[in-house]
């Protein structure tokens, strides 16, 4: 198959497609972190290259439950921090509903406000081999759900509250410092999700 990686830098998923054989492409306007098949580029400029299936990975900053509170300040919604989420959400949309036969575009729990289509289904990364709990949805177009691989009993929050960041840091981090390499490591994908996509849908 040919599959596009969407919003991909890290190579995870795209490599364990082309661990499979598959001619798969990760796109991004971000060089790609290893070595792979890679586009640097704005993902939207490539959906009509014949894909077969793509996987996304929007940009959630905007739309996720988790910023919440950003949306909001003293109970007053936030302009500028909404029309961010509703550009968000286009982008959004436009991946879901390229013209390309098999989709699962995959992101966090959205904010009701921005009334995003009702995902498929939802994996976590203890069903996928990890020791870590990170609800993230998935919305699909002609593919079956995931079928969890390696369940694994005990575990833990992915990401901590930030009131915890610190703790779970390292107290002697400083959080400044770090939160930039930080926001790049909780959004990689997890490799167990990437090669259950590669095993199952490839």
């Amino acid at each position: 198959m040919k599959v596009l990686v969407a919003c991909e830098y890290s190579g995870i998923v795209r490599d364990a497609f082309t661990a499979k054989g598959h001619n798969a492409w990760s796109c991004d306007i971000l060089p790609t972190e290893s070595k792979g098949n890679h586009i640097q580029d704005d993902v939207l400029k490539h959906l009509d290259k014949g894909w077969d299936l793509m996987v996304a990975h929007p940009p959630c900053t905007y739309l996720s439950k988790a910023g919440a509170r950003w949306l909001y300040k003293n109970n007053k919604l936030q302009q500028n921090r909404y029309n961010l989420g509703l550009e968000a959400k286009e982008f959004f949309l436009k991946l879901l509903d390229a013209d390309i036969p098999k989709i699962c575009v995959e992101n966090p729990t959205p904010m009701k406000i921005f009334n995003l289509p009702k995902p498929s289904t939802y994996i976590q990364p203890f069903e996928y081999g990890h020791q870590y709990s990170k609800k993230t949805l998935l919305w699909l177009k002609n593919l079956p759900p995931l079928i969890a691989t390696k369940i694994i009993k005990n575990y833990t929050t992915f990401l901590p509250s930030n009131t915890g960041l610190g703790k779970r840091l390292g107290q002697k981090h400083n959080i400044k410092k770090v939160s930039k390499d930080w926001n790049k490591e909780h959004s990689k994908f997890f490799k167990g999700f990437a090669e259950a996509m590669a095993n199952q849908w490839g």
